[in-house]
């Protein structure tokens, strides 16, 4: 989780008023944090949840400690007024990089601690919310050595040159992603692209190439009194939420928030803090959290969370900060209810009534199988339920499925749900292959048909003389002892070799296979033994 270091004495002159350490060390914890106990310190450091990124500045966690603690209770609002700074998006960049954003902040005062704690909230923004800079990356330029209007275009990356921070010369920018660190951390960004994103002002001066490297002409020094902060990317609401926090972050230490037209292919006016509204019915929030709070009250446990809130009748007329990204679902303010109510303040309820638990039929089906796997000197593996398509259909030819993608997946080995166990059960192999023969693996695990779970269970047998006969005789001998009457037919899946698989039928539903597996599909997991293979549908999952 992100950790914020800080200054004590920065922290309470953001705040207002000095607070002392023994009720931050107290309280801040029970916003959602760990905090390390640094009474005779300093220097503090507190982790926060991914979750709240409004919080990964000390200027952000002052703003929440002077609502939290009472001091400023409400939310805070920002005055913003026009920059007159146009930032032209050409359509040629949408391809490459389409979310574009900016702000001007006026009248910085720069010290240490303001270059502290922009360089780390920055940072922090770029490792959660921006994904390592391919989903937001954030630059921040000193306003006064550039001229607007500002362009912000795809170009050919050879063709434009400029001198990156951090170094002397001047570099086109195949140079940066090759030479500079920055380039070759993030060159895996541009793959792919034949032209590169790239901001400049109305002499053609390169401010940045975004996401991977600011020009040195515009670098902030303590001299810097203007700031311009372009905010790049491929999803609108994280670049719009990420150039939030920072202005007003920047807001917090005395700047000016100025707004930039954005122009071309949308048009746009940023930063946009307008709050969002929110209804929240009192009495399924009291239900919800196990308590009984009167309106007023709730009412009174949101602005000590920084939210504006009234009574309307039996429900809250909430306004959020536009910083606040995390909110999704009503849930997410009875969460917040209960955070200003004071965890503190909940109770345990003794139990009145005594009942008896059971496991459920899917669970016990599911151990009972666990145990005759293991009496087949089979060893239990448990895969991720991430795969991907590759894997899943073209490698083992399995019948291709709709399946559940991942939005933003972390790499393209897991893009989806996984709709079998068997390829996730060949990469363990793959990993495997330098151990000693034979292997006998087996999984009890969920698959998705689309939404649908069900649970499934498979075994793979790989040594020098795995055959038909052999997983024939596991399988019946599974279905036999877990009390299920069934029939076989031969398989056509490419996963098997012609001839040497089966399809198993019950009840006159086809709910598995198994087989010898064909040497293409080995060879395509990068393993080269003989292997067995299994896979039985148990059914709907229950639980």
């Amino acid at each position: 989780m992100p950790v914020i270091n800080f200054n004590y004495t920065d922290l309470c002159r953001l705040i207002g008023q000095e607070v002392p350490k023994e009720i931050l060390i107290e309280r801040i914890p029970m916003l959602g944090a760990d905090m390390q106990d640094t009474i005779d310190s300093d220097e503090m450091s507190v982790e926060f949840f991914p979750s709240r990124p409004d919080l990964f500045s000390v200027e952000g966690l002052a703003r929440a400690l002077r609502a939290f603690l009472g001091i400023e209770p409400g939310m805070k609002s920002y005055e913003t007024s026009s920059s007159g700074i146009t930032l032209n998006v050409d359509p040629n960049v949408i391809d490459v990089r389409p979310e574009i954003v900016a702000a001007a902040v006026a009248d910085v005062k720069i010290d240490d601690a303001f270059i502290r704690s922009l360089m780390e909230l920055q940072e922090k923004l770029h490792v959660t919310i921006g994904r390592k800079r391919a989903k937001v990356a954030i630059g921040v330029h000193d306003l006064d050595k550039v001229n607007p209007p500002f362009l912000y275009e795809a170009v050919e990356p050879e063709k434009v040159s400029f001198v990156p921070l951090g170094k002397t010369e001047s570099w086109n920018l195949c140079e940066i992603l090759e030479y500079h660190e920055k380039g070759r951390e993030y060159a895996h960004l541009m793959k792919d692209k034949e032209r590169y994103p790239l901001i400049t002002d109305i002499n053609g001066k390169v401010l940045s190439f975004p996401p991977i490297i600011n020009g040195t002409l515009t670098t902030v020094t303590e001299k810097t009194r203007n700031l311009f902060i372009d905010v790049t990317g491929t999803d609108r609401k994280a670049v719009e939420g990420a150039l939030n926090i920072l202005t007003t972050a920047l807001a917090e230490r005395g700047g000016k928030i100025e707004t930039v037209s954005i122009e071309g292919t949308y048009q746009r006016l940023t930063p946009d803090l307008t709050p969002s509204h929110w209804e929240l019915d009192v009495d399924s929030c009291n239900v919800f959290l196990g308590v009984a709070l009167s309106p007023e009250e709730m009412a009174k446990s949101m602005r000590l969370m920084g939210y504006d809130a009234a009574v309307d009748n039996k429900k809250l007329s909430i306004f959020a900060p536009a910083t606040r990204m995390d909110l999704l679902h009503p849930v997410d303010i009875m969460e917040d209810v209960a955070i200003g109510y004071g965890y503190e303040h909940f109770g345990s309820v003794p139990v009145m009534t005594q009942t008896f638990g059971s496991e459920l039929p899917c669970t016990e089906l599911a151990d009972g199988i666990r145990d005759i796997m293991t009496g087949l000197s089979f060893f239990e593996v448990t895969t991720l339920i991430l795969s991907n398509p590759e894997d899943e259909f073209q490698k083992t030819g399995l019948k291709e499925v709709r399946t559940v993608k991942v939005k933003n997946p972390i790499s393209e080995e897991y893009t989806c749900m996984r709709a079998n166990l068997i390829p996730s059960m060949m990469r363990v192999l793959r990993r495997n292959k330098h151990r000693d023969l034979p292997q006998n693996i087996f999984e009890v695990g969920d698959v998705l048909d689309w939404c649908r779970c069900h649970r499934h269970v498979a075994a793979l047998s790989v040594h020098s003389r795995a055959n038909f006969p052999e997983m024939k005789s596991v399988a019946e001998a599974l279905l036999r002892e877990v009390g299920m009457t069934w029939e076989l037919k031969p398989c056509d899946l490419p996963l098997y070799i012609s001839g040497r698989g089966a399809v198993i039928i019950i009840e006159g539903e086809e709910r598995g296979h198994f087989g010898e597996v064909s040497p293409a599909v080995i060879t395509a997991f990068e393993l080269n033994h003989p292997m067995t293979a299994l896979e039985l549908d148990l059914g709907p999952k229950l639980c």
